[in-house]
């Protein structure tokens, strides 16, 4: 799904603050990683039941919601803690998603119910916390403009300073006290960061850190929930290293980066059995009536965890593919480099399907796929290809076999 495709679907309503009074169309847990995992579980628990209704508490009941957000986000278990605490971090997030109509909500004996609006929309959020990223960003600029208020942000983007900052923060507490049941400035400076700070981000801009202009522009780490305290990572670092190389020092989050890995997993196998009928990515006549049960790394999680979880480093393949052809003898700790070769050439099929059939719903992203390769190949060959290029894809591919 393109920008664009994101921007029509956003273009079908009107989200003025003035006509819904809502003041509740994002709030203070609504971040780009927290809004994907949800994502992800209202998926995971409607399944391709798109009239399967739901209310906030049975998303974070159900096992998959427990098993993620409490390793995860560092949560308390949901069956354990405060209901309160549990109903603003999933019903903050889902309440966002209700008023940008990605979901339908019927509020009954003052209870919200729900149900997936827009499948296609809520997938590509639920794939990459970037994919959150860019859907936040365009949803709050839509909000802002038929809101008649995007004109405050957008003064303070070309001239930031200290004069526009507060004229921009003072000019959205006066609306959202007018226009809302909201009527503290406290409570609208809460959610005035999330408001803020992604399109700070998009546009490279300064942006708000604890009340005021931040120092600095805004960088996607600093939209995040389950953000890295850096201040304190970096008061250990050696002055001998650079940042750069510090930070390949640090410990991953592994509960994190084993969720993604799933997730990617996850959605690459359930397109390979709607789109593919469960065969397998690398076409082989003796293998076409076996299923392509194993999801396979093409350039292994051991050699290159910063690619771990992406879509583009993932195939289907069947389990005599995977063991014996992939991994010989079943060493998972070894690649056999020319089935790697294979591997590329049809997993580039594959994604030039996703990207050029305007009957699928698209998964992949052709400059993920440049950098799986860059990064496997340890090259920067891949930089210089045009988009959706794949003869030059496969020629590039071929230098390196």
């Amino acid at each position: 799904m393109s920008e664009e495709l994101i921007r029509n679907f956003l273009n079908q309503y009107d989200y003025d603050i003035r006509k819904s009074h809502d003041a509740r169309w994002i709030d203070q847990k609504c971040t780009m990683d927290v809004i994907s995992l949800i994502a992800d579980c209202i998926l995971e628990h409607t399944k391709s039941d798109l009239d399967k209704e739901f209310a906030v508490g049975d998303i974070w009941h159900s096992p998959y919601t427990i098993e993620n957000v409490q390793e995860i986000f560092r949560k308390p278990n949901p069956e354990h803690a405060a209901q309160n605490e549990y109903d603003k971090w999933f019903g903050q997030p889902i309440k966002l998603l209700g008023y940008s109509k990605i979901l339908n909500c019927d509020t009954r004996s003052g209870r919200n119910y729900y149900t997936v609006g827009n499948r296609e929309v809520l997938e590509y959020i639920s794939i990459r916390e970037r994919n959150a990223f860019l859907f936040l960003y365009l949803y709050i600029e839509k909000v802002l403009r038929d809101s008649g208020i995007y004109y405050l942000f957008d003064v303070f983007f070309h001239t930031p300073n200290k004069n526009t900052f507060l004229s921009m923060k003072k000019g959205f507490s006066d609306f959202t006290i007018k226009y809302t049941p909201i009527n503290g400035e406290v409570e609208c400076n809460r959610i005035f960061i999330k408001v803020l700070n992604p399109l700070a981000c998009k546009y490279r801009k300064f942006g708000t850190v604890k009340g005021s202009i931040s120092k600095d522009i805004i960088t996607q780490d600093m939209l995040m929930y389950n953000q890295k305290n850096w201040r304190d990572l970096y008061s250990e670092k050696p002055k001998e290293k650079t940042r750069e190389e510090y930070e390949a020092t640090l410990k991953p989050d592994n509960k994190m980066a084993d969720y993604k890995i799933q997730k990617a997993k996850k959605i690459v196998r359930q397109y390979n059995d709607t789109y593919r009928d469960g065969k397998s990515e690398v076409y082989e006549e003796r293998h076409m009536v076996d299923l392509a049960s194993q999801i396979h790394h093409i350039f292994p999680v051991s050699e290159h965890p910063e690619i771990a979880d992406y879509l583009e480093n993932l195939i289907a393949l069947t389990p005599t593919q995977h063991f014996v052809y992939a991994h010989p003898e079943n060493n998972t700790k070894y690649i056999n480099k020319e089935y790697q070769y294979q591997c590329l050439i049809a997993k580039a099929g594959t994604i030039k399907e996703n990207l050029t059939d305007e009957k699928v719903n698209p998964i992949y992203n052709f400059e993920d796929f440049m950098k799986i390769l860059n990064t496997g190949l340890n090259t920067d060959k891949f930089n210089d290809i045009e988009l959706l290029d794949f003869n030059a894809v496969l020629q590039t591919i071929d230098y390196f076999y």
